[in-house]
Formats: C-alpha cells, sequence, structure tokens
C-alpha cells in the first residue's frame, strides 16, 4: 500500500501520523503543503474523498481565518477554497492519501484506520 501526507513538519500533529506511518512499516510520499500546496482542483478532490465538506478542512483556529471575515456556517465553499489557495496554512492537517481512501488525521490516531 502506498501512502502520501501532505504535512507541515512544523505540527505536532502531522509529525505523529508520519511517525504512525513509518512505525507500520510504510514510506509515505511527503508533500509540505506550505511550500508546494495543492491545486484548487486537487484539493476539492481530496476532500471529496474524505467524505467531509470543505468547511473540515479549513484551519480555524489561523489568525487569518478571522482576518478575512470566514465563517464555517455562512462561508462559500469557493470562498474557503480560494482562501486556503492564497493562504496555503489555512489548510488543516495533516492530510493522508492511500490506496483505501483519503483522511484528514486529527487526532493522529485516526491514521490507524488506513493502515
Amino acid at each position: 500500500m502506498t501512502f502520501t501526507i501532505y504535512h507541515n513538519p512544523k505540527c505536532e500533529t502531522s509529525r505523529n501520523v508520519l511517525a504512525f506511518l513509518r512505525e507500520a512499516g510504510h514510506e509515505p510520499v511527503i508533500i509540505e503543503y506550505l511550500k508546494t500546496p495543492p491545486s484548487k482542483t486537487e484539493l476539492k478532490r481530496l476532500i471529496k474523498r474524505t467524505g467531509g465538506k470543505v468547511s473540515d478542512v479549513v484551519r480555524w483556529k489561523e489568525k487569518i481565518a478571522a482576518e478575512l471575515g470566514l465563517d464555517k456556517d455562512t462561508s462559500s465553499d469557493e470562498e474557503l477554497l480560494d482562501a486556503m489557495m492564497a493562504h496555503p496554512i489555512l489548510i488543516n492537517r495533516p492530510i493522508v492519501v492511500s490506496d483505501d481512501g483519503v483522511k484528514l488525521c486529527r487526532p493522529s490516531e485516526t491514521v490507524k484506520e488506513l493502515l
């Protein structure tokens, strides 16, 4: 099985998920999404594969979310996607892609559902 992780090395949860994958014997493709963010099309595809909503993947605790006037209940998917494209720090992490699915792995133990 292959894995890809949209990773932020400064994030403890992201580092923990990467460690879980490695401890399970997998060396994932690591995409540091702050340096190489997914395209809007790719992000939409990833979110769809999680089975969640666009708002589920926004990192709401980032100050820029409030500064941009984003609201979990009233901002449209397009507004949220555009904000994440302009400010990749708003993409919640880590997102793990496997042959079996895609999961936003928060808390980090949820990655075990993909193993």
